[in-house]
């Protein structure tokens, strides 16, 4: 069983990564302020103390704790790295993503050392972002000069500046006072503020007090805890806290992440890059991934490379275990190159024009974001040229080995029933948000365009069909879900468009016939026998075609899916790459 401290965003991305294995586990919080959905999750508010702790974890045989909160809560870091300790049971630490320090804000070590650096300054008029729980440690300074505290519009933290003595007409919430807003109407000299990562709204206040001519004061994030014996799993997104769980308790999840080859490809050039530069040879290597979280990964070396291979976790991959390579030179630019055993494009339609290896936008974009200098990059895969016979890469014009692909970098497996399974949690927690529609999307990216739509709902009635948009249309209606919102790509659309409610690649094929008879319907004769990807479409049909194709496409796709939501009403939008909606 596992034990979530939480009450702040990593808690609740702890919360979403916990759900995805369908198990049991428990969520602690202080309050019960945190509005949060827990799929699987059972909810303890109340504060518990070290000797609470440790008959809890007792009682319901927990055999690993996960902190996810605040950074600032050193009472509590040090009382969950002692339990861990006590019991013997290991501990991730779920960091926030905090920016580098910028040596134009005034660092302090502390709230004293804080009031110093003010005075230093001669900073008269501070408003401070600190919250309720600092006003006492900074009380030396607004008692002698004039200060305004934003806290949350609670009585409890009314209280807490009553009993500090703080003048509350010197109080502003963040509930009705923005920070730009603050900073014209009280024209202070500086403001003040955690080192809150960006998941706290650090960059926001930094950025808005530089627009506005004002110092910033900037108390910084104390160290993690440690404890003799006790290893800490230190995590600083969902990638990394999953495969951490993976690692330290391998029964929660009945199926294994694994890393993308394109995450392979930057682990290795990373390495190649570091022993190039520096004549170090890590064992491991930290890679930033797309949503800018950072995992480990192990790697090897070789005569003039570095190597990672491939671990797909339980996802049926057929790249999984073979090794990918990377050589580096110094360069005047930085250029990635395709070596042994990496396809090339020979048809238009992919990121890169024919002629150029098959290695995909954001790989290419992941090792420029994380080797920061101008380098050569060769990425050869020995096993490539064998291995790409038994994929759909020659039928889809990439010839002569693998392509390295990967959107997020990481690869999350989920059989058929577990999915789904995953698919009806998510629905049941929509409907219990009580949001008004729910929204349902193949993936991320999808999910990112629509939710501009509808900036009003929640996160909870956002959820991902993945494949199976018949299982998903089916569950709503079981559910009594009245209001449903189909979000879909053109891969996706044309498939569903000709009667193909699950359109994973294994089940469900472009079918071209379809397709022209589609374009025929829309007033569109074009020739599309040499497209090999249906988003190729957005770029051949004629501008003034677009909406009427895309008319027929929903058309279609309604036809098919209507039926599953009879008692329902539901709403049908199509997506280019680029974002653009049709509906």
């Amino acid at each position: 069983m596992i034990l979530v401290f939480g009450g702040t965003t990593e808690g609740r991305i702890a919360a979403k990564v916990l759900d995805e294995s369908g198990a049991i586990y428990y969520y602690s919080t202080r309050s019960d302020v945190q509005d949060i959905q827990l799929a699987h999750g059972v909810r303890l508010t109340g504060t518990m103390e070290l000797a609470q702790m440790k008959v809890f974890c007792h009682e319901h045989d927990i055999a690993l704790i996960i902190d996810a909160t605040h950074p600032f809560a050193q009472n509590l870091h040090y009382n969950v790295v002692n339990l861990a300790q006590q019991l013997g049971v290991p501990l991730i630490r779920v960091n926030r993503i905090f920016p580098p320090h910028d040596a134009n804000l005034v660092w302090c070590r502390d709230y004293d050392d804080a009031i110093s650096q003010l005075n230093k300054h001669n900073v008269e008029r501070l408003i401070a972002f600190t919250g309720v729980n600092t006003i006492g440690k900074l009380k030396d300074y607004w008692q002698h000069n004039e200060c305004w505290f934003r806290i949350l519009d609670r009585d409890e933290s009314r209280e807490a500046t009553a009993t500090a003595g703080f003048p509350q007409d010197h109080l502003v919430y963040y509930e009705s006072h923005g920070t730009e807003q603050l900073l014209k109407q009280l024209q202070p000299q500086a403001i003040i503020t955690k080192e809150s990562g960006t998941s706290g709204g650090f960059v926001e206040k930094v950025d808005a007090a530089r627009r506005n001519g004002v110092l910033t004061f900037v108390v910084e994030c104390p160290p993690y805890p440690s404890a003799p014996g006790l290893a800490i799993e230190h995590v600083n997104g969902p990638h990394g806290l999953r495969r951490a769980v993976e690692k330290l308790l391998p029964e929660f999840y009945p199926l294994h992440s694994g890393i993308t080859t394109g995450t392979c490809a930057t682990a290795a050039a990373i390495a190649a890059t570091t022993r190039l530069t520096t004549g170090e040879t890590p064992s491991v290597v930290a890679v930033v991934l797309p949503n800018d979280e950072t995992i480990q990964v192990p790697v090897i070396y070789g005569e003039g490379y570095a190597s990672v291979f491939k671990e797909a976790g339980d996802d049926p991959d057929i790249t999984n275990g073979i090794e990918i390579r990377a050589s580096v030179t110094l360069s005047n630019k930085f250029e990635i190159l395709g070596g042994e055993g990496v396809g090339i494009f020979t048809v238009p339609g992919f990121d890169y024009p024919p002629g150029e290896p098959a290695i995909n936008k954001g790989p290419r974009q992941m090792m420029r974001d994380n080797i920061k200098q101008n380098v050569r990059i060769v990425i050869s895969v020995p096993e490539g040229v064998a291995k790409a016979k038994r994929t759909f890469n020659p039928r889809l014009g990439i010839e002569g080995g693998i392509s390295i692909i990967g959107v997020s970098g990481i690869v999350k497996p989920f059989s058929e029933e577990a999915f789904i399974e995953s698919i009806r949690k998510c629905m049941q927690v929509a409907k219990a948000s009580g949001a008004e529609r729910v929204v349902i999307n193949s993936g991320g990216k999808s999910e990112r365009f629509v939710k501009t739509l509808y900036p009003d709902l929640p996160q909870q009635a956002f959820v991902e069909y993945g494949n199976y948009i018949g299982e998903t249309l089916s569950i709503a209606n079981e559910l009594g879900i009245k209001n449903v919102t189909l979000g879909v790509m053109l891969g996706k659309a044309v498939k569903l468009a000709a009667g193909n409610l699950d359109t994973h690649s294994r089940r469900s094929t472009m079918d071209k016939d379809f397709i022209s008879s589609m374009l025929h319907e829309a007033g569109c004769d074009i020739d599309i026998s040499n497209i090999t990807l249906a988003r190729e479409l957005w770029e051949i049909i004629p501008q003034d075609k677009l909406q009427a194709f895309a008319t027929v496409v929903i058309n279609h796709c309604a036809e098919h899916c209507g039926k599953l939501l009879p008692n329902g009403k539901l709403l049908i939008l199509m997506i280019t790459n680029d974002g653009v909606i049709y509906g």
